[in-house]
């Protein structure tokens, strides 16, 4: 009889979050059948539970780990990468960032830690109702999707988040350490789609702020 990780490995999806919904298609058998398997490959150090419902196999054991933004939407579903973590990934800030940072939807801000993948931080925001996705997209790592903000997005979201206003291009520069090159490329066509997105008004003085500052 093949064990889990066996069967995982068998089905080509060694890198993979998998949630229980996956791995009852994998096993044939009983609910309990699956449940004895899953927990004696956790004891055995072959899976990993990164919270209920939701496991990967061990990087030794698998060779690989999923990306941690990969990690984060199966941390918490309905989350989106942002904040420096976004802005990192698409090249505006040089320097690592030590935790995933998601926005999360709801009022319950959230904190885990995955052995070997890191620490991950969800933060939820004052949206408005239907804008939640709006600036974001969808990127693929190794076969599994995670959504990640745009630039701008993740910009004005870390403004938010602060409840700062906007503060200008050099404290911009100085304070994320932003890529000037990068920061020139960011162009304000797509700030007017984004502004009903925050439901405060200062995030609109922002906007106004981000739009005067790239006229000049």
């Amino acid at each position: 009889m093949q064990t889990l990780t066996e069967v995982i490995i068998a089905a080509g999806w060694r890198g993979r979050v998998l949630s229980e919904t996956q791995l009852a298609r994998l096993l044939d058998g009983s609910a309990q059948r699956r449940y004895n398997l899953v927990n004696r490959a956790l004891r055995r150090g072959e899976l990993v539970r990164l919270r209920r419902g939701r496991y990967r196999l061990a990087a030794a054991v698998g060779g690989t780990a999923p990306h941690p933004f990969v990690v984060a939407q199966a941390l918490r579903a309905g989350s989106y990468v942002s904040f420096e973590s976004a802005l990192s990934f698409h090249g505006l800030i040089r320097e690592a960032v030590p935790a995933t940072l998601s926005v999360v939807p709801g009022r319950r801000r959230d904190e885990m830690s995955v052995p070997g993948q890191g620490s991950f931080l969800f933060w939820p925001l004052a949206l408005n109702p239907g804008y939640f996705l709006e600036g974001v997209g969808r990127v693929v790592f190794d076969g599994q999707a995670a959504l990640v903000a745009r630039p701008l997005r993740a910009l004005l979201d870390r403004c938010c988040l602060l409840r700062s206003d906007w503060p200008g291009v050099e404290a911009l520069l100085q304070g994320l350490r932003i890529d000037p090159d990068g920061l020139a490329a960011l162009w304000d066509d797509e700030l007017e789609a984004l502004r009903p997105v925050y439901r405060h008004r200062r995030m609109c003085a922002v906007i106004d702020a981000m739009q005067e500052a790239w006229a000049v």
